[in-house]
């Protein structure tokens, strides 16, 4: 819990220090989790190193956990020339192969069926792993959803559909979403189980992940979670949410800030004195401060970096296109 704890703070620091470098013009796009560190750490924790994550835009502390170093995070929200995605890619969608993470879209709910025909390849190869696929209440509407669950129902597969229902699909609220009484019991339709939980509960989510990966290696099939939380920030930094909720519900949710709540049972089990907490946030922003001031001192991607990966080989005509970019680029008269 304590280690989770850590992961939680680091979480936290790091997401209140991209949303300030975004609007400082250091970086272009972010996507804020603050109140959801519980559901991701908690999750991320209880899965195994050689499952599969199919995340949507918000799963830095998912990321965090599964080892990826926060200097990586920042060259791809940078999209310097260490980022392993070559600038290619919107911030905050990062991907890494060696972590079995697979890099996000932003089309809504894309990731649902992705972990879906992994889980069913798996299966076939006989891998004992599981899939899964992270996502939000507003998910729940996309046709990916729907079809995704089907599939998972129809074939069994080892997956795991893990809703952050967050009460807020960027300014549309949870009640004007479904007339459902829990996002969760969608799965009944679908012919497995589903559970409804507290986010803001590390363990509560920990267990419950645990168990439902468990189901997914005996070959029981998938389990729909919903894990309910609360978006804190805006739902990016494209977005304005004090003109869709008002400051009052916000405060509310906060009482409910699940790093508080952790801090609170650490202390009261007396493992975690208030000199070792003033410890963790200090070293925290130190090594936040660290990673980014590496990645944004790191030189920017080579143009040319643009022509890469297009083909295995790249054909002659795209040569004469690099060559020409080249030398448009070297008079400083740009693209041709």
């Amino acid at each position: 819990m304590l280690d989770a704890y850590r992961w939680m703070v680091v979480a936290r620091v790091t997401d209140e220090r991209c949303l300030s470098l975004q609007r400082q013009g250091r970086i272009g796009f972010y996507a804020p989790l603050a109140g959801q560190e519980a559901a991701q750490v908690g999750t991320a924790l209880a899965m195994h190193a050689e499952d599969w994550f199919f995340p949507a835009y918000r799963e830095l502390a998912v990321a965090l956990v599964r080892g990826i170093p926060l200097r990586s995070i920042f060259d791809q929200l940078v999209g310097n020339s260490q980022d392993v995605s070559k600038g290619r890619q919107m911030p905050n969608h990062f991907g890494f192969r060696d972590k079995n993470i697979v890099v996000p879209s932003s089309p809504i709910g894309t990731q649902i069926t992705q972990a879906v025909g992994a889980a069913m390849a798996a299966q076939r190869r006989r891998d004992p792993i599981a899939t899964i696929a992270f996502f939000g209440d507003g998910a729940t509407s996309s046709n990916d959803f729907h079809a995704g669950l089907n599939f998972a129902g129809v074939f069994g597969t080892p997956t795991i559909f893990l809703c952050q229902n967050n009460q807020w699909a960027i300014s549309l609220p949870r009640e004007k979403q479904t007339r459902s009484a829990t996002l969760a019991e969608k799965s009944n339709a679908y012919g497995f189980p589903g559970v409804v939980l507290d986010g803001n509960d590390l363990n509560a989510v920990y267990r419950a992940v645990g168990e439902a990966r468990a189901r997914a290696v005996r070959g029981e099939g998938p389990t729909l979670i919903e894990a309910q939380v609360y978006r804190f920030g805006p739902h990016s930094t494209s977005d304005d949410p004090h003109r869709y909720r008002s400051d009052a519900e916000v405060a509310a949710a906060r009482e409910r800030d699940p790093i508080q709540r952790l801090a609170r049972e650490l202390a009261e089990a007396g493992v975690l004195e208030a000199s070792a907490d003033k410890a963790i946030w200090e070293t925290a922003r130190a090594e936040v401060a660290r990673a980014f001031e590496a990645a944004e001192g790191t030189p920017t991607v080579d143009p040319l970096s643009l022509f890469d990966d297009v083909f295995e080989t790249r054909t002659p005509q795209l040569e004469a296109q690099r060559s020409g970019f080249a030398a448009g680029a070297g008079s400083g008269g740009g693209a041709p």
